[in-house]
């Protein structure tokens, strides 16, 4: 006589346990690098430039489902584009951004100097929202002096025809904006190129909701976008007019 009893619902192979484990893994590996008290990720501290170009096409891939395989190579960044940082061992706090800048410029008193010709900075700051932008402006404005204003590029209660005006009527040295915003000003003439000499990302900066610039549909498709706008792309890897870029 057959048993009446259900024989107990088999484990799953084992193979595919290691796999959540895994995913476990990674899930307390990536919270373990976000310091909430300070609103930081603290992962951009260890990658270098390989890493970081890794990181990139990873969220890339990630957040950009819906564009085609050309589209994202487009808007790929190389490792060789991406200048290495990991010499940088102190918090990357937003008090620490101007430390940050004088350690990676050949001549740090250069900061301090606009250039001749009006909407031309030499260095531009990338946030992933308006809000953000507006601490960073605060924080570089020990730059600035009267011939070095440091020009506040981003969208939050500010018009573009204010922001050309600005451009058209003001010695620069910093830019710190917002991605499209940066890249409207750029494709209109206001702001121009020919003094840029470094790109800062504001990578480890994350909100309340523990996300970063890179983090987001919203914020890492505009920034993937700047970053390989025509004007840039060929630059990076340019020995006679190099430009650098450097995630913060």
């Amino acid at each position: 006589m057959s048993s009446s009893k259900k024989r107990p619902a088999e484990a799953p192979p084992q193979s595919q346990q290691p796999k959540k484990i895994k995913k476990r893994r990674k899930a307390n590996t990536d919270d373990e690098s976000l310091d909430t008290e300070l609103g930081l990720n603290t992962l951009f501290t260890r990658m270098d430039n390989q890493l970081l170009a890794d990181h990139l096409a990873q969220k890339l891939s990630r957040f950009g489902s819906d564009l085609s395989p050309v589209e994202i190579s487009d808007l790929t960044v190389s490792a060789t584009s991406i200048q290495d940082t990991t010499s940088w061992q102190e918090s990357r706090i937003l008090d620490k951004l101007p430390d940050f800048l004088e350690k990676f410029s050949e001549d740090p008193e250069a900061l301090k100097k606009g250039s001749k010709k009006k909407g031309s900075p030499h260095t531009l700051i990338v946030a992933g929202a308006g809000l953000r932008a507006a601490d960073i402006s605060r924080v570089v404005r020990k730059f600035s002096s009267k011939d070095n204003t440091v020009a506040k590029l981003f969208a939050k209660h500010m018009k573009v025809e204010e922001q050309v005006g600005f451009l058209q009527n003001h010695k620069t040295g910093i830019g710190v904006g917002t991605p499209a915003r940066l890249i409207d000003l750029i494709d209109n003439g206001a702001l121009s190129l020919d003094n840029l000499k470094r790109i800062i990302v504001d990578a480890s900066h994350i909100d309340q909701k523990k996300r970063g610039v890179l983090d987001m549909k919203d914020t890492i498709i505009p920034l993937a976008r700047f970053l390989t706008h025509k004007g840039f792309k060929d630059r990076y890897v340019d020995a006679k007019k190099p430009l650098a870029l450097l995630f913060y």
